[in-house]
């Protein structure tokens, strides 16, 4: 049986999106998959009830805290020892569910991460991937989109195992290509962090390396299906992306590949490099969003996402 555990109570609009978007997740998820929502019992199963769902289908572990979106993450997390958040990473790093989704706190979320969970060995530094559409119709992923704003060139060089390992199990591409983003294509451009860790990733066996690739490529899907950046760079790449969806729509552009931009549609982001499958959501993730959050999680879960990545590091 897989557990895949939720955070009842965080986001803009919890508990009622999240409870909504459990209940939508419910009919889509294997018949073995067990949702676990740590929360507020009494406003779970008030929304339950009000949405025509029995709650009995859910499990849910009772938390009296909340970690605000305004709380210092890392002392939250320690200070409020009975929030959703703490709870469900306490049942994380005891395995009581194998994956956690979170559209909550994501400082948070990373500092459950990294003190709770940690980093699987091997494993210089953990990082945050987002998917986005290309115009192939697939899609490819950035990483790190934040949670390392400045990277030696060999943590950008691991980057391209853990989005390989990503790519090939999670969106079923057998060989993805992994490109380093730099302001050239030649190796000779980019400032002295690009410059030495493509050094490193020319030379790699581990995976398959296409060289560098210009910003203006990034979504046509001609290059690469994985994008290798620091999380400073990746980071604004995922804004600007997010910020073309809402341009689009502003304008009143209802284009099939700009709506494929819509966070909605890819659940959230996960943490790559960590001892369990983590995914942190949208602040104002929609019942929709939450949706596909979990299907995410479980799907991580099926295809022992964190095993891959520990058995290719054992490997070196």
């Amino acid at each position: 049986m897989i557990r895949v555990g939720i955070d009842a109570m965080g986001g803009d609009y919890a508990p009622k999106n999240i409870v909504l978007g459990a209940i939508q997740a419910y009919s889509r998820i294997q018949s073995k998959t067990r949702l676990v929502l740590f929360g507020d019992n009494e406003q779970i199963a008030t929304l339950c009830k009000d949405f025509g769902f029995d709650v009995a289908k859910f499990d849910i572990i009772h938390t009296s805290q909340v970690i605000e979106m305004n709380d210092h993450p890392a002392k939250a997390f320690q200070q409020k020892p009975d929030s959703s958040i703490t709870v469900g990473f306490g049942a994380l790093a005891k395995m009581r569910i194998d994956g956690f989704a979170s559209a909550g706190s994501t400082g948070a979320m990373l500092a459950g991460a990294m003190y709770t969970v940690k980093a699987i060995p091997g494993i210089i530094r953990p990082a945050i991937a987002s998917e986005y559409p290309l115009l192939t119709g697939g899609t490819a992923i950035i990483l790190d989109v934040g949670l390392n704003v400045d990277c030696k060139p060999d943590v950008l060089y691991q980057y391209g195992l853990l989005g390989t390992i990503y790519a090939k199990h999670m969106s079923g591409i057998e060989n993805p290509r992994v490109a380093l983003l730099n302001i050239g294509e030649e190796e000779e451009k980019g400032n002295l962090q690009t410059k030495e860790a493509h050094k490193l990733m020319q030379d790699t066996a581990e995976y398959n390396f296409v060289g560098n690739i210009e910003s203006n490529h990034l979504f046509s899907g001609e290059i690469a299906d994985v994008i290798v950046a620091d999380g400073f760079v990746g980071n604004v790449v995922l804004k600007q992306a997010e910020a073309m969806y809402a341009l689009a729509k502003r304008q009143g552009i209802d284009n099939e590949y700009f709506n494929r931009f819509n966070y909605e549609l890819y659940g959230g982001t996960p943490v790559l490099g960590v001892n369990a499958p983590i995914i942190i959501g949208h602040g104002a993730s929609s019942p929709k969003a939450i949706e596909n959050m979990i299907l995410q999680t479980e799907h991580a879960v099926q295809v022992r996402l964190v095993e891959k990545i520990t058995e290719a590091l054992e490997i070196e």
